[in-house]
């Protein structure tokens, strides 16, 4: 995992920042035994720049929080704040990844750094004068003491926090890797499940908008370890495995259709 970024829609793909725009999805899933977190890694300035750069960023402090950043969004702005959060923390700076008492208070602090970075970079003079400048994050994991925690930071800096009845947030492009969301996941989810879930999620992203692509990242926080994670999987668009999952996901969906019910002729309405 990397300290660079991610973002959206393909008219923000395009080089209007004159800075890398990246496409991205990015998702986060709150379980009862802790957190699945999973991204693509692509981010785009164009026909002619297409570059990899790693969405996810894992700090964690032995015995005392672990904790995940997935970023999407402009691609100066999500890296202007992972740096800025790591030269507080070896600044010695009196608010840092390591000072929240809550995750919620992290997610206030990095929506400030956010808000700042997004600030400067929106008021620059010159070409990409008043271009957009935003970017968003998932941030999740678990402080010692306290429940773990999953939260989506809006561009503006607030934040809204994942639920039992809703337990995963979507940055980037959201909306083809949703139905199955829908549909597999609850609280309850196993971690295996809830980790090939996100896959075929963000798998079904790539075949649909092909600014979204590999490698997927997956990783399982495990409630109450404190540790950077306890399973973690980076899979290239060759890996075995991807491809395996892809076959079976394809080949099942075209089965499930072909079995559906044929529609009733005579239940046309007349015209």
């Amino acid at each position: 995992m990397g300290s660079e970024m991610c973002i959206r829609d393909r008219s923000d793909a395009v080089s209007r920042f004159g800075r890398f725009i990246s496409m991205t999805y990015c998702l986060g899933i709150a379980l009862s035994e802790g957190i699945v977190f999973c991204s693509d890694s692509r981010t785009n300035a164009g026909p002619d720049r297409v570059n990899t750069y790693s969405k996810m960023h894992s700090f964690f402090f032995e015995e005392d929080r672990s904790i995940t950043l997935l970023s999407a969004g402009n691609l100066a702005t999500s890296q202007s704040v992972i740096a800025k959060l790591n030269r507080d923390l070896e600044g010695g700076e009196s608010i840092t990844m390591r000072s929240g008492r809550y995750v919620s208070d992290v997610a206030d602090y990095v929506g400030e750094l956010l808000v700042a970075a997004r600030t400067r970079y929106a008021s620059e003079e010159g070409p990409d004068a008043g271009l957009d400048a935003s970017a968003s994050f998932i941030i999740g994991g678990q402080i010692a003491g306290q429940e773990p925690e999953l939260y989506m930071v809006y561009p503006e800096g607030n934040h809204i926090a994942a639920s039992s009845s809703q337990p995963y947030l979507q940055i980037g492009e959201t909306k083809y890797g949703k139905p199955i969301l829908d549909r597999i996941l609850q609280a309850d989810t196993e971690p295996e499940t809830a980790m090939r879930c996100a896959i075929v999620s963000v798998d079904s992203t790539m075949r649909s908008n092909a600014t979204v692509g590999p490698p997927i990242e997956c990783l399982f926080y495990r409630r109450d370890s404190l540790l950077k994670w306890d399973k973690y999987v980076q899979l290239d668009d060759d890996h075995p495995y991807l491809t395996k999952i892809r076959k079976s996901w394809d080949e099942n969906i075209k089965k499930a259709f072909d079995q559906l019910p044929a529609l009733d002729q005579s239940s046309e309405v007349p015209g």
